[in-house]
Parts: C-alpha cells; sequence; structure tokens
C-alpha cells in the first residue's frame, strides 16, 4: 500500500507555494516526512532533517526524495510557507473519511496555548489553538487558530463550520457560552452542553436557583462518585433537571432542554474541603448518567490530549516560529495523535509507540496503515 499516495491524494488541494522553475524537491514528499517525523517524536528542524536521514532509505524505497533529503533550513523554508487553513481543511477531510460519529457522541471543544511560539524578533504573541477531541474515541477531530486580535468565542464558529457534528453532543466550557455558537451547534443538527459562569449573569443565577433544591438532598451512589489517589480524595456530585421555564425565560437559547450542575469535592492531608460548582444548559434531554458522562468526557480532554501534546509531544518545548510553521506543525502532531492510538499490535503507551516509530521503519509502516489505509480506499 502506498501511503504516500494516499496522503498525496487527500492533501492534493494544498498549493505548493514556491516558484516552479526552482523547485528540487517533492512539496508532497517534505510535508510527508514531516508528518512522519512527528509520529516519530521528532520536534525541531535539524530533528525532522535527522529523522529523514535515518529513514531515507525506507523513504526512497517508496518513490519518495529521488534527489536526496533536503537540509533542515530547505524543509523549514517549505513547512512555514503552507497555507494553515487549507492543511487544517484537509485534516479535517481525512478525520471525516476514517473515524465515524455516533449518535450522542461527545465531542469536546477547547482551547491550548502553543507556549514556545512567541516569535522574539517581531514580539509576535503565543499562538492559541482550539481544538475538537472526539472524547469515547480519543481522536482530533480538528483546530484552528485564534486570531490574535480575537479570542475563541470567534474561533469556535470556523472549527464548527468544518466539521459534522449531526447527532453528536458538543461541550464547550464557559468561553463558549454563547448564544450564537449554541445555534450554530442546533442549526448544524448537534446538541450542546455549556458550561454557564458569570458571563451570562442572569442565566447563571436562574440555573443555580433552579438546581437548588436538588443540590439539598442527601448524597445517594447515583449522584456522588468517589476517587482515591496520591493522598487525596475527590468526589464529584451531579444532578441534571428539565429546563422547564427556563426555556420560556431565556427563549434564545435555542432549543433548551436541561441544565444541569457538576459538585467537586477535594480533601487532602491537614486541609479543609474545597467545594466547586460548575453548573451547564443543554439542548439535549440528558438522563443523569448522561450528563455525568458528558461532563467527566469533556475533563478528559486535559489528559488525553493537552497532557499529551505537552508530555509526550513536547508541544510547548518546540520553538518554532517561522511564519504558518507552528499551525502546520501543530495540526501534524494532531495526525500523529490520531495514528497512533488508531494502531492497535503493539500494546504499549503513546510515548513508547512514539519512540519505536522513531527507529523502526516498519513500525512507522503499521502506524501510517492504521491512520491512512481508508484514505487508499477513497
Amino acid at each position: 500500500m502506498n501511503h504516500h499516495a494516499a496522503f498525496t491524494q487527500f492533501f492534493s488541494e494544498l498549493e505548493d507555494p514556491r516558484q516552479a522553475a526552482k523547485i528540487a524537491y517533492p512539496f508532497f514528499d517534505v510535508l510527508f516526512l514531516t508528518v512522519c517525523a512527528a509520529i516519530g517524536g521528532f520536534v525541531g528542524w535539524e530533528d525532522i532533517e535527522t529523522f529523514g536521514e535515518a529513514h531515507l532509505e525506507w523513504l526512497q524505497r517508496k518513490g519518495l526524495f529521488p534527489n536526496g533529503l533536503p537540509v533542515h533550513d530547505t524543509i523549514a523554508r517549505i513547512v512555514s510557507r503552507v497555507q494553515p487553513e487549507q492543511f487544517q481543511n484537509a485534516f479535517v477531510r481525512w478525520m471525516q473519511a476514517t473515524s465515524k460519529r455516533t449518535n450522542g457522541e461527545l465531542v469536546a471543544i477547547d482551547g491550548k496555548t502553543l507556549r514556545s511560539s512567541y516569535d522574539r524578533n517581531s514580539r509576535q504573541s503565543t499562538i492559541h489553538m482550539v481544538s475538537a477531541f472526539a472524547a469515547q474515541n480519543r481522536l482530533v477531530l480538528g483546530q484552528v487558530k485564534t486570531d490574535a486580535k480575537s479570542n475563541e468565542i470567534t474561533a469556535i464558529p470556523e472549527l464548527l463550520a468544518l466539521l459534522d457534528i449531526k447527532g453528536c453532543l458538543v461541550s464547550i466550557d464557559a468561553m463558549g457560552c454563547q448564544t450564537e455558537i449554541a445555534s450554530t451547534i442546533v442549526e448544524g443538527g448537534g446538541d450542546y452542553l455549556l458550561a454557564v459562569k458569570g458571563n451570562q449573569p442572569s442565566l447563571h443565577n436562574a440555573v443555580r436557583e433552579a438546581l437548588a433544591e436538588s443540590t439539598k438532598k442527601p448524597l445517594s451512589k447515583e449522584t456522588l462518585s468517589i476517587e482515591k489517589e496520591h493522598g487525596r480524595i475527590d468526589g464529584r456530585e451531579y444532578h441534571v433537571l428539565p429546563a422547564g421555564v427556563l426555556a420560556e425565560q431565556f427563549p434564545e437559547w435555542k432549543n433548551l432542554k436541561s441544565v444541569g450542575v457538576a459538585i467537586s469535592y477535594r480533601t487532602e492531608k491537614n486541609r479543609e474541603i474545597s467545594m466547586e460548582y460548575r453548573y451547564y444548559i443543554s439542548s439535549a434531554e440528558l438522563t443523569l448518567e448522561q450528563f455525568a458522562s458528558a461532563v467527566r468526557g469533556h475533563w478528559a480532554i486535559e489528559n488525553s490530549l493537552h497532557w499529551v501534546l505537552d508530555v509526550v509531544m513536547n508541544e510547548d518545548a518546540c520553538q518554532i516560529y517561522r511564519g504558518d510553521a507552528p499551525q502546520i506543525l501543530a495540526c501534524a502532531r494532531h495526525m500523529a495523535q490520531n495514528m497512533l492510538r488508531a494502531e492497535k499490535s503493539r500494546k504499549a503507551s503513546l510515548r513508547k509507540k512514539q519512540q519505536f516509530a522513531g527507529m523502526s521503519s516498519a513500525y512507522l509502516e503499521k502506524v501510517l496503515e492504521a491512520g491512512l489505509t481508508q484514505l487508499a480506499l477513497i
């Protein structure tokens, strides 16, 4: 199976930024190398060149780099000029072709700052990416960069426009609790689960009052879960109710059906118990079990996506800020994470899989096959 051909097919709409007369290395060969290097855990430009040297025989057997491998400066120049919107759109098309959404599946949307993307020369701010994450399969479905003079409120609708959310439950934290975003989700055939805080004071107070009686009831096994680890005890309590009159009181929130609260308890040795209330609204008629599962699923994005990007893939250590390269490499890391998760033959952590893919062309081939097989059949 020619994985490079499958990759080229799906990313064929990307435009080569170079002048035709000055092309020495095939455009898609460089992009394919960059994604493969991300799978192997190689971060910087020199790292990508080193990865290419280690796997050059394997690459050339596939017909890539017939004139040899470009130096890291050439790789940097090509990748940093790729149009990020085109690359992100291709990524979304790939995910829509290779993964199926199930009815009621949770899609969590959250943002993350690329901490080492600050451009010291132009004093350009760090880049903030907003990603959509399928919680059940732990796959990144798409991502967009927030505008330099804006925030997640404007980026989220752009991301939603790229995705197929029909039948899905879309969870977003309080930043995304906006009537326009809620309407966009419903119009796209999905349901929303939005955290409500002080940025919507009237709604927040009304939801809190609606759930006040429920939170006073004695705790039960149905509403409370307990976890013990690292010398502390964490408890989580959930309550959900039909929106009732709130739907009439706040008609601007399209299809408002449920309101809920998640209460977190934490106690550590020699410390008082801390409590936190998080309130939610939803366009879905959620059972207590569905509500609790969705809230836990959204919190899991920190461990299943952001923590993996930082600790396993060293995203915050990637001090690359040339052109649009930070966005392209962030997307490449998302691709790498998805493919590493899809490869099931090796029972190991993502870090171990990544290390082995960096050392073994044969295992890298398996990871690519797991992620790109369906592309070759399109």
